[in-house]
C-alpha cells in the first residue's frame, strides 16, 4: 500500500467521519439549547418612552413572563421616531430568543409612508403574538364640540373644509385612524399634527382643534372629568371601560373599524421551536385573570394570536395602511 493511499484511508476518512458526527450533533445541540431555554435574562426592546401605551403593554407582560420563564425579563426603552431605532436593533440582533421587540400598529405603518426604513417589516421579523388591542375614542371639546358622530358629520357638511383634527404626529397611528374615519364619514378636515398624543388631546380640550381620535388609556381621565365628549369607539364592539359609548359604526359610519394592536416580535432567523415556545408562554400570560383585568382597567383587551397568524396579520395590516396612505396622500419623507 502506498503512503498516499494509507493517508487517504486512515487520515482523511476519520476526518470525514468527524465532519459527519459534527453535522449530526448540530441539530441535537440546537434542540438541547431550546429545551433549556432560557438560561439568562430576556430583553424586550421598546421604541418609545416609558409610560407610553406600547411600553405599558410590554411591562404588564414582562412581569408575569419573568415568573413563567424563571428569568428576569428586562424592558429596554430606546425612544425614537416611529420606534425605528429599537426595531433596527432587534432586526440586526442575535436570533436566539433572548431579545424581543414590543410594537404597535405603527410598526405596520412604516412601509406605507417611507421607503427609507433600515429594515424590512415583513422579512426581518418573526411574530411571537399580538398582546392587546387598545380601542381609540373619537373625542371633541366638551365646551364647544359636537356630542355625536352624526352631529360632527352634519357640522362638516354645513361648513365644508372648516373643521380640523389633531394627531400625535404625521404618519402616526392617530393620524391614520383619523384619515380613515374622515374618508368613510365623508368629512373634509385639515390635519394638525402635534409631537405627541397628550398634546393632540389638549388641543381638543382647549377648543383649538375640533376633534381627535385618541387611544382609550389617554382619553379615560378626560372623559371622566367631562373635559371631552366621547362620540364613539373605533373597535367592533362596545368596550367595558366605556360601555355607554357606541362604536363609530353604530353611531353612523357603517363598517368603520380600527384596531390599535400591540404585539411582540423576534428577529426573523429565530429558530421556530423558540418562536413557538415564546408564543405559548406569552399567550399563557395573557390568559391569566389578573393580567386580563389589569389590561381591561386600562381600556385594553388581550388578543393572543398564533405566531404564524400574527405574521399574516401584519402583512394584511401593511396592505391596508398602504391603501389609506395613498388615498390621504400621507408621507413621512
Amino acid at each position: 500500500m502506498s503512503v498516499e493511499r494509507f493517508h487517504r484511508r486512515f487520515v482523511f476518512r476519520p476526518c470525514s467521519t468527524l465532519w459527519t458526527l459534527a453535522a449530526l450533533a448540530a441539530p441535537l445541540s440546537c434542540a438541547l439549547a431550546q429545551d433549556n431555554f432560557p438560561q439568562r435574562p430576556l430583553r424586550i426592546m421598546v421604541g418609545f418612552s416609558a409610560g407610553s401605551v406600547v411600553d405599558i403593554s410590554a411591562r404588564v407582560v414582562a412581569e408575569k413572563l419573568s415568573d413563567a420563564l424563571k428569568q428576569p425579563v428586562v424592558i429596554d426603552n430606546r425612544p425614537s421616531a416611529g420606534g425605528i431605532v429599537a426595531a433596527e436593533l432587534v432586526a440586526r440582533g442575535s436570533a436566539d430568543g433572548y431579545t424581543l421587540l414590543s410594537v404597535s400598529a405603527s410598526h405596520a405603518i412604516g412601509p406605507a409612508v417611507t421607503t427609507k426604513l433600515p429594515y424590512n417589516v415583513l422579512k426581518d421579523f418573526a411574530g411571537i403574538t399580538t398582546t392587546v388591542n387598545v380601542p381609540s375614542v373619537l373625542v371633541t371639546s366638551a365646551a364647544t364640540g359636537p356630542k355625536t358622530v352624526k352631529d360632527l358629520i352634519a357640522l362638516s357638511k354645513a361648513k365644508p373644509g372648516s373643521l380640523n383634527f389633531s394627531s400625535g404626529g404625521i404618519a402616526s397611528s392617530t393620524h391614520f385612524v383619523a384619515e380613515l374615519f374622515n374618508s368613510m364619514a365623508g368629512i373634509e378636515a385639515t390635519h394638525v399634527p402635534f409631537k405627541g398624543i397628550p398634546e393632540a388631546l389638549t388641543a381638543v380640550i382647549s377648543g383649538t382643534v375640533n376633534y381627535t381620535i385618541t387611544p382609550m388609556p389617554n382619553a379615560l381621565a378626560q372623559v371622566s372629568a367631562s373635559k371631552v365628549n366621547a362620540l364613539g369607539v373605533t373597535v367592533a364592539k362596545r368596550t367595558t371601560a366605556l360601555p355607554e359609548i357606541p362604536t363609530i359604526a353604530e353611531a353612523g359610519v357603517t363598517g368603520f373599524r380600527y384596531d390599535t394592536w400591540f404585539g411582540l416580535l423576534a428577529p426573523a432567523a429565530t429558530p421556530r421551536p423558540l418562536v413557538e415556545r415564546l408564543n405559548k408562554e406569552v399567550v399563557r400570560v395573557l390568559n391569566l385573570p389578573e393580567v386580563r383585568e389589569r389590561f381591561r382597567s386600562l381600556g385594553a383587551e388581550p388578543i393572543p394570536m398564533g405566531a404564524a397568524e400574527f405574521d399574516t396579520f401584519i402583512a394584511q395590516q401593511v396592505d391596508r395602511f398602504i391603501k389609506v396612505a395613498k388615498q390621504a396622500n400621507i408621507r413621512a419623507e
